[in-house]
C-alpha cells in the first residue's frame, strides 16, 4: 500500500494530465463561448468531486478501515487467548467466528467452519456429532428464551472421559425483532464440578457418621452452646434434640459432674487439648440416672477453636456388671473362705455331738442341760451349712412344683416360732397359679429367711401374696408391719456378713440371693422406719426364660 506522501504525488500528477487534458479537449470541442463557459465549470466540479473522493477513500476510509481491522485483530487475540469455549453464530446459526479451544475441542481445526451449521460441522467430525446436535437445539431453546441463559452441556473425551462446561448463550435482535447474532461462551468447570461432588460425598459420609451412629454424638460452639445432635439423643436423654439447640448441655448434667464438666471443656476451647475422655452422670427427662463415657476434641478452624465435637457412650449397664463382678469375686472370696473355715469346725461339732449323745444316754440326771448343749451346737452347724452352700452351691435340680404347696410347708416350719413372738401370718393362697420349674427345697429355704426375718422384726403381722404378673413371671410378695430399715441399710441387703440383727450373720439373705438368681429371677427390697418391709420376688415359670437382674 502507499504512504501518504506517494498518495499526494500521484494526486498531484493526476490533476495536473487533468487540467491539461480537460483544456485541451474543451478547446477542440467547444468554440462556442457561452459553451465553453459551462464546460469549465462542469469540469471544475467534476475535479472537486474526483478530489473529494480521492481524498476520503485514501485517508478518511482507509484509516477506518485500518481500525476496524485493528479492532477485529485484538478481538481474535483476545478470544484465542481465553480458555474458554467462545463462538459467534449469526441469526440462520452458522457460524461466524470461533476461537481456537472451541476448535481443538471439537477437532476441526481444519474445517473452514464460517458459514456452517453445527449439524453440518458434525459430519467433519463424526466423534463429536451428536455434540453438534444437541448444541443446535439448545440454541434454538436460548432464541426462544430471548435473554441471556445459564447451560450446564457435558462433552465427552475420545479418552473416555467427560469435561463439563458452563455455558453463557446471549442472543441479539435486530431492532425489527429478528435475529442477527447469537454469542456462547462456555467455561470448563470439570475441576470444579469434580471437587463439588467430592465435598458432597465427604458431607453425606460426613452426616451418615452422625445421622446413624449408635453413640450420642454432639456438636458444640465455642461458647458451650449446641449446634447439632444426632437422633440417638432423644432415645438416650428422652429430650427431643431440637429442644436443646443453641442451649447448653448443662442442665442435663448432674450436679457433682457439672463443675469439671465446665473445666474440661474450657481446656479444649483455651489448651486446645486434642482429646478429653471423661465418665459423667446425665439425669434422663423421666429422673432416671445414666452414666456416660463422653469423649470430646477441638474444632478447629484456620488454626483457631471454634468448638467441640465428641461422642457419648451409655455405659450404665457396663458400670452395673463392673459392680456385680466386684461383688462376685468378693463373694467368691468369702465362699472359699467359709468353705475352708465351715469343714474346719464341721469335724470337731462332730466328734463333740457324738460324745454328748452319748453322754446323755448314760446320764440322765443332765438331760436338761445336754438339750441345750445339743440345740447350739445344731445351732452352729447350720451356720457351717450355710458357709458351705455359700461356697459351693449344690447342683440345682428343677421339677414342675405348686408354689401354694412349697409355701403351706413353709408355714408349717415357722408355725412355732411365730406363736412365740405372737405373730399373725397371713398367707392368701391363689389356686390359679400355674407349676413353676425350681427347686422346692432352696425356695422354702429362701421363704424360711425372709420369713424369719419378718417375724423377729417386731411385727404383729406377716402377709404373704403370690400373684401370676405379666408374660409367665410369678410374684411373690412378703410384707410385715416391723420396725423397717433404714434406706442406706437396704442397698446392703443381700452382702454377706452384714445384718441389721445384734447377733445376726447376714448369711441368710446373701444365700437368698444366691438361690433367686440361679433361678433366674430378682429380689427386691422396699422398707420404711416404723412402717415395715417388703420383699418382692419375681420368678420365672420356665427355667428357660431368661429374665435379666
Amino acid at each position: 500500500m502507499m504512504n501518504k506522501r506517494k498518495k499526494i504525488l500521484v494526486y498531484t500528477l493526476l490533476a495536473i494530465l487533468w487540467i491539461i487534458g480537460t483544456d485541451y479537449l474543451i478547446n477542440q470541442l467547444f468554440l462556442d463561448p457561452q459553451v465553453y463557459l459551462v464546460a469549465n465549470k462542469i469540469k471544475a466540479l467534476l475535479f472537486i468531486g474526483f478530489t473529494s473522493f480521492f481524498i476520503y477513500y485514501a485517508f478518511v476510509k482507509r484509516e477506518e478501515n485500518e481500525a476496524v481491522k485493528a479492532e477485529k485483530e485484538k478481538l481474535e487475540a483476545l478470544i484465542n487467548s481465553m480458555v474458554d469455549f467462545v463462538n459467534f453464530k449469526d441469526g440462520k446459526g452458522r457460524w461466524t467466528q470461533a476461537n481456537d479451544f472451541a476448535l481443538s475441542l471439537f477437532q476441526i481445526e481444519h474445517v473452514d467452519y464460517v458459514g456452517k451449521k453445527d449439524s453440518e460441522l458434525g459430519a467433519y467430525s463424526e466423534f463429536y456429532k451428536d455434540v453438534f446436535n444437541y448444541c443446535e437445539t439448545s440454541d434454538e431453546e436460548a432464541w426462544k428464551i430471548g435473554k441471556k441463559s445459564r447451560w450446564i452441556e457435558v462433552v465427552p473425551m475420545p479418552d473416555g472421559s467427560t469435561k463439563t462446561f458452563d455455558t453463557l448463550k446471549i442472543p441479539h435482535f435486530h431492532k425489527d425483532g429478528s435475529r442477527k447474532e447469537l454469542v456462547v461462551v462456555g467455561r470448563d468447570i470439570t475441576e470444579q464440578v469434580k471437587a463439588e461432588q467430592k465435598l458432597e460425598q465427604s458431607k453425606q459420609k460426613y452426616q451418615s457418621l452422625i445421622e446413624y451412629n449408635p453413640e450420642v454424638v454432639y456438636i458444640l460452639d465455642k461458647s458451650g452452646r449446641i449446634v447439632e445432635l444426632n437422633p440417638r439423643f432423644e432415645g438416650l436423654t428422652g429430650y427431643d434434640a431440637t429442644e436443646f439447640i443453641g442451649d447448653s448441655i448443662l442442665p442435663l448434667i448432674s450436679d457433682e459432674d457439672r463443675e469439671e464438666t465446665i473445666q474440661l471443656f474450657s481446656n479444649i476451647i483455651k489448651k486446645k487439648k486434642r482429646i478429653i475422655n471423661k465418665e459423667l452422670t446425665i439425669i434422663r427427662k423421666d429422673g432416671q440416672k445414666r452414666i456416660l463415657r463422653c469423649t470430646a476434641v477441638p474444632t478447629i478452624i484456620e488454626n483457631e477453636v471454634v468448638g467441640a465435637i465428641g461422642y457419648a457412650l451409655d455405659i450404665t449397664k457396663q458400670k452395673e456388671t463392673e459392680e456385680r463382678l466386684r461383688k462376685t469375686e468378693k463373694l467368691s472370696v468369702v465362699g472359699e473362705l467359709a468353705a475352708s473355715v465351715a469343714h474346719e469346725i464341721r469335724n470337731p461339732l462332730t466328734s463333740i455331738k457324738g460324745f454328748i449323745q452319748f453322754m446323755q444316754a448314760n446320764e440322765s440326771k443332765s438331760n436338761k442341760y445336754y438339750e441345750i448343749i445339743l440345740d447350739e451346737l445344731e445351732r452352729i452347724n447350720q451356720i457351717s451349712s450355710e458357709l458351705l452352700a455359700l461356697g459351693k452351691p449344690r447342683e440345682v435340680h428343677y421339677e414342675k412344683s405348686n408354689m401354694n404347696d412349697i409355701m403351706t410347708s413353709v408355714m408349717w416350719l415357722l408355725e412355732s416360732q411365730a406363736n412365740l413372738y405372737n405373730v399373725e401370718i397371713d398367707f392368701d393362697r391363689n389356686e390359679d397359679l400355674p407349676l413353676i420349674d425350681c427347686e422346692p427345697n432352696q425356695l422354702k429355704q429362701v421363704f424360711i429367711n425372709v420369713i424369719k426375718n419378718s417375724i423377729e422384726a417386731d411385727s404383729t403381722k406377716v402377709k404373704i401374696n403370690i400373684s401370676f404378673k405379666q408374660e409367665d413371671l410369678m410374684q411373690i410378695k412378703i410384707q410385715d408391719d416391723g420396725k423397717g430399715i433404714k434406706q442406706e441399710r437396704v442397698e446392703r441387703l443381700g452382702e454377706p456378713f452384714y445384718s441389721s440383727k445384734e447377733k445376726g450373720t447376714g448369711l441368710g439373705l446373701t444365700v437368698s440371693c444366691n438361690i433367686i438368681q440361679a433361678h433366674h429371677g430378682e429380689m427386691h427390697f422396699d422398707s420404711e422406719l416404723n412402717k415395715g418391709t417388703t420383699v418382692t420376688i419375681l420368678l420365672p415359670v420356665t427355667k428357660e426364660r431368661d429374665f435379666s437382674i
